[in-house]
């Protein structure tokens, strides 16, 4: 009788340890919050959260529904206030940690997040097609914002305390107009740390609370220009192509790209054949670059 008794328990406490197992299993992902970008809201994003979803069960993945659609093009620093409540409301329930995965303006927005939230706890930020060095070029969205100018003469509209209030202009970045870029632009100069100002270090302390950048773009991209700006490259004054790592913001160090870099705390992802606005719905960049990020 004893022993049938022992043989119960154990096989309880065996049923227990698999429920257990099994409920820590689901629940042993980090949240996944999903900014999107210009002219976007959360349901350009339903494809990429049922990925998330089916590929790590029990995953909290929320698009946040905030400035979307046109309310994208209100200033920058405009949308981190309310961009930064909702995701100090996620963080405070999440004590391991979240994932931040950013659609172009949004990963701008991200970054700008995670330089300025002093006890975020991000884990990954996956920065997906995202103009993270500006953007120079004569995209869709542009002639659609500006019908009567070129990219040479869009430096009129951005440098000024008018362009400054429409969110593209504040990561613009007119290479043939470098120094009215770092005196009038109030946002990506600042981010970038290309224009000293007092919160410089503490924004890089905070920057470096992460464990991985991933940063996803390609040549067929069509929109982010040049594309090499999804990964930290841009144009220098005669628009040839300067890489990540030979940018004076890298080379200075100046908001820890190149710390992060040197901790092997950056992933650079290139895929061919992929559209802008396919990113999200891409099921191989899903798998082959967001994915493996996601634990």
């Amino acid at each position: 009788m004893r022993v049938f008794v022992m043989m119960v328990m154990m096989m309880l406490l065996v049923g227990v340890g698999v429920v257990v197992l099994g409920s820590g299993r689901s629940k042993g992902y980090r949240p996944v919050v999903i900014v999107h970008g210009i002219f976007d809201g959360p349901k350009q994003f339903r494809m990429l959260s049922r990925f998330i979803k089916q590929a790590h069960p029990g995953t909290e993945v929320v698009t946040l529904a905030l400035y979307d659609y046109m309310s994208s093009l209100h200033p920058l620093w405009q949308q981190i206030g309310g961009f930064s409540r909702a995701l100090t409301a996620i963080m405070s329930r999440s004590p391991a940690g979240v994932h931040l995965l950013c659609f172009p303006q949004g990963g701008l927005i991200c970054r700008a997040l995670l330089h300025t939230l002093p006890h975020h706890n991000v884990h990954s930020f996956i920065s997906l097609s995202s103009p993270q060095a500006g953007q120079y070029g004569d995209t869709h969205y542009l002639r659609w914002l500006f019908p009567e100018r070129l990219k040479r003469n869009v430096f009129h509209m951005c440098y000024n305390n008018f362009g400054q209030k429409i969110s593209i202009c504040d990561y613009w970045n007119d290479p043939h107009h470098r120094a009215r870029y770092l005196a009038r632009s109030s946002f990506l100069p600042l981010i970038n740390a290309e224009r000293h100002h007092a919160l410089a270090q503490h924004w890089k302390e905070n920057f470096l609370r992460i464990r991985k950048l991933v940063l996803i773009g390609g040549p067929d991209d069509d929109v982010i220009t040049p594309w090499q700006s999804s990964h930290f490259g841009f144009y220098d004054g005669q628009e040839n192509i300067v890489d990540m790592r030979n940018q004076d913001y890298y080379k200075e160090d100046g908001f820890g790209l190149k710390t992060l870099d040197g901790r092997g705390g950056v992933e650079l992802c290139q895929y061919s054949g992929v559209k802008h606005v396919a990113w999200h719905s891409n099921y191989s960049v899903f798998t082959g670059c967001i994915k493996p990020w996601l634990t």
